[in-house]
């Protein structure tokens, strides 16, 4: 892809708000969490955890948060072709008072690839992705389970590429050039660069 000869970092805003479709999932009562791992290059993960809310309750979690990750232009390229968000629903194992939080059961996996972020309009996802259970529990007809999801790129070296090009492109261009009258403006040259934005 042309834009990872021209980045070297990029900023990720991840939410995760609920799950659903997940009754026959459930062993018993409990408090139930998202965990999620993200591709962040050179075969490393960055591992997040929603806060644990009860699998009685509306199953709404409101996790957000903003990470920001720089690496070699190598490695950009195959994140952005492999890379993936794995999101996992975990039900917590029973607690003692004397032992502490004692692991988790996983109940469903879903995974989205980075690539389908990176060439979404304005590198932005917010979607229903619907998960794999671990084990199948009740009937055929049972929906599948779902997390909702929104997912955004950020990448300044994109903005700066494309800024720094507009002006040098301005500052090149002769009226002759183009058959605009002058002094009523030039439209070509927006034109061009959005096809070198969408070429990017």
């Amino acid at each position: 892809m042309g834009v990872s000869q021209h980045l070297t970092s990029f900023s990720c805003e991840l939410r995760i708000t609920r799950v659903k479709n997940i009754d026959y999932l459930i062993k018993s009562s409990g408090q139930v969490f998202v965990r999620c791992y993200l591709s962040a290059g050179n075969n490393t993960r960055v591992r997040l955890e929603t806060l644990e809310i009860s699998s009685k309750s509306n199953l709404f979690f409101n996790y957000s948060l903003s990470l920001n990750c720089s690496c070699p232009q190598e490695s950009m390229a195959k994140l952005m072709e492999s890379g993936t968000a794995v999101f996992e629903l975990r039900q917590r194992k029973v607690t003692r008072p004397f032992l502490g939080k004692v692991g988790s059961d996983l109940l469903a996996r879903a995974e989205v690839p980075w690539k389908s972020v990176f060439e979404s309009p304005e590198m932005e996802i917010e979607r229903w992705v619907f998960m794999v259970p671990k084990s199948r529990r009740g009937n055929e007809d049972e929906k599948p389970p779902a997390v909702e999801v929104a997912m955004k790129i950020r990448v300044p070296a994109v903005a700066e590429t494309v800024a720094t090009r507009r002006r040098q492109y301005r500052r090149e261009r002769k009226w002759d050039e183009c058959g605009c009258v002058r002094g009523e403006g030039c439209s070509c040259g927006d034109n061009e660069i959005f096809t070198l934005a969408a070429a990017l």
